[in-house]
């Protein structure tokens, strides 16, 4: 077995899978359309059931449909005659995978199915087979064949599956207006969820952790402050907690180039005083932008009438994976 034997092996594998999902576009009919119409009027949710690696598929369809808008959950068939035909109620819709359309544990249950008067869509490979004909609507998702060389490994089936549950859960999220904000909401732990979630007001500094000195400080006693805090910057800020300016690792790097006396230096000579500031409420991910563009790594936050509320610095954004 050669380095191009196994490639050519490869290759083949992909072409036929290729050519199943290929071949599913002329079955985006009318009876697509129909299950797609079952799915958006459902009051409840798609529980979707499958056997084998029709199961997993299913699995993997229904946390598609779940992220993307439209609720839905996998029930095993086996596990479904035996308590879990309880999830299932009046007011969901039944997708059931089985390429053969005669899978023993989804036919057991099919009669209690079709008693609780649910749609029931069947995705099949045997239009004539006893699920597609219990269906409410039938997906024709027929292969011409198997990758698999033998013929028995479902290899091109299931892929043609997943890409027909990937099309009907795509549709309805566009049908929906399913937005890029909602889907955050259902991820909030990517990074997608943190980067249109995840307020200031969930990292900053506050109370005696913010670095802050009293206009008039000298230099080094406000470099003490920034190393007791722990933050590469410090607030200068009136009697009022009204923010003066902030000074930095970079103030002190450009007071010590010009042999400024840090101990007879006043903060209010050396500190940025036009410094960028930031209110509560705004996205970490927009404070990441601030900082990009101005080029700085300490933000402070503060109230309407400048009072100093908190600080951030670019270390407390890639802890939580905002950047």
């Amino acid at each position: 077995m050669n380095e191009s034997t196994l490639k050519k092996l490869g290759l083949a594998v992909l072409e036929t899978e290729a050519a199943a999902v290929e071949a599913l576009k002329s079955r985006i009919d009318e009876d697509f359309v129909r299950a797609c119409r079952h799915m958006l009027e459902c009051e409840g949710r798609v529980v979707v059931i499958g056997m084998g690696k029709s199961g997993h598929i299913g699995g993997k369809i229904a946390a598609t449909l779940a992220s993307t808008g439209t609720p839905a959950f996998f029930v095993h068939p086996g596990e479904a005659s035996h308590g879990d035909l309880g999830m299932i109620t009046a007011r969901d819709v039944v997708m059931a995978l089985s390429n053969s359309g005669s899978t023993e544990e989804i036919l057991t249950i099919l009669p209690i199915i079709k008693r609780l008067n649910v749609p029931l869509i069947a995705l099949t490979g045997k239009p004539d087979s006893p699920l597609a004909r219990a269906a409410s609507v039938n997906i024709d998702v027929s292969v011409a064949r198997e990758a698999c060389p033998l013929g028995l490994a479902p290899t091109a089936s299931t892929t043609a599956a997943l890409a027909m549950g990937d099309a009907m859960a795509v549709s309805l999220l566009e049908v929906r207006g399913f937005t890029e904000n909602d889907f955050a909401r259902s991820h909030p732990g990517g990074k997608l969820g943190r980067r249109l979630l995840l307020l200031i007001d969930d990292l900053i500094h506050t109370g005696d952790r913010v670095p802050s000195v009293l206009t008039g400080t000298l230099v080094c006693d406000a470099l003490l402050e920034m190393t007791s805090k722990g933050l590469g910057a410090t607030a200068v800020v009136n009697a009022d907690s009204e923010v003066l300016g902030i000074f930095t690792d970079g103030d002190l790097r450009r007071a010590l180039d010009h042999n400024v006396d840090l101990h007879t230096t006043g903060i209010d000579e050396v500190m940025t005083a036009d410094c960028t500031l930031a209110a509560p409420g705004m996205l970490a991910a927009e404070a990441l932008q601030l900082m990009d563009h101005g080029k700085f790594n300490d933000l402070l936050v503060v109230d309407k009438d400048k009072r100093l509320i908190g600080a951030l610095n670019m270390h407390d954004l890639l802890r939580a994976g905002v950047v």
